[in-house]
């Protein structure tokens, strides 16, 4: 496939096959929300690595031909994205450089570490952690895999879009909302792609960061823009500064709409997944259920599915959000 021109359906049925036996087919958890209503939560937090991430990774890694694997693979990322190139690249047999934000969690740098993966720090306010990382490509001749603005990526990404279809055809419902935590949008636009055959009807919404919504601000515009900050939220997995122009060329005929919530509103839907739904959340893995728990989609009488995008939180972050009543 041509890995800078937006993935389409098919894509994503092959990127199924390919994942197929190495990323979990996660379930869809019913919750009942505060105002009494049902939905449901794909929980993410349950994949290989803890997040969503390892799909992508692993169908673009597997797609690297094989007489350049020896080279090895190059990523930046703020720990999500590292974790799941480092494991694809381990079960891949390749090498695998990952250039981090040095504030980083500490848990995602180790665990990166943990699978196999030589971590590169480098300072998010002041240095650009895509030209470190094409630097070391061209010095290896290392592949370079995007965390977002990549069609095998989304592709990737695009497969829960597949598993919600399914899941939900077996139970006789069809979503009529589908949450999504945003960041760069390789997430959103893969699952666009998947429903755009499976499920046109779906509204599909983005959520992100209060003062980190370029996603939402690029919808209005009609192109993509930019945060003005780099830093500064709980939810580090959602800090990109602009969405991917390969996913957005999907995302911006496909996508309804685009919500922020702030970082309280995130904690307590750390909180409300761990107590209501004995599931693990980080706080950039929940906004899209801190968006539903705020009322921000209509949810009686609908099917509405929210993303649970990763779970990888330190520990500290954890005991704060579950300190709010």
């Amino acid at each position: 496939m041509d890995f800078t021109q937006p993935p389409t359906n098919a894509d994503v049925c092959a990127a199924a096959d390919r994942i197929r036996g190495q990323a979990v087919h996660t379930p869809l958890v019913a919750i009942t929300l505060p105002n009494g209503d049902r939905a449901f939560l794909k929980p993410e937090n349950l994949q290989r690595t803890g997040s969503f991430k390892f799909r992508g990774a692993y169908n673009r890694l597997s797609q690297i031909p094989a007489d350049e694997r020896r080279f090895g693979v190059v990523a930046c990322s703020s720990g999500n994205h590292a974790q799941g190139v480092a494991e694809a690249a381990r079960i891949l047999g390749m090498s695998a450089t990952i250039v981090m934000p040095a504030d980083a969690p500490a848990m995602k740098i180790a665990r990166t570490r943990a699978f196999g993966a030589e971590v590169v720090l480098y300072n998010r306010a002041t240095e650009d952690r895509d030209a470190i990382a094409l630097s070391i490509c061209q010095r290896t001749g290392a592949t370079f895999v995007h965390p977002y603005n990549d069609a095998g990526v989304i592709a990737g990404q695009g497969t829960i879009g597949l598993e919600i279809v399914g899941d939900l055809h077996r139970m006789g419902l069809k979503a009529d909302d589908v949450l999504v935590c945003v960041s760069g949008g390789g997430l959103i636009a893969g699952i666009a792609a998947a429903l755009e055959e499976a499920s046109p009807a779906t509204r599909i919404h983005a959520v992100e960061p209060a003062e980190f919504d370029d996603y939402a601000r690029s919808l209005a515009a009609g192109h993509p823009v930019t945060n003005e900050r780099l830093s500064g939220s709980l939810c580090d997995a959602l800090m990109a500064n602009s969405p991917g122009s390969i996913g957005f060329a999907i995302g911006s005929r496909r996508v309804a709409d685009g919500f922020a919530v702030t970082d309280e509103e995130a904690l307590r839907a750390v909180a409300f997944a761990a107590r209501e739904a004995k599931l693990v959340a980080e706080p950039g893995g929940a906004v899209a259920l801190a968006a539903l728990l705020a009322g921000r989609v209509e949810t009686r009488g609908r099917t509405v599915v929210a993303l649970l995008s990763g779970g990888n939180v330190d520990d500290a972050v954890l005991a704060r959000a579950l300190t709010l009543s």
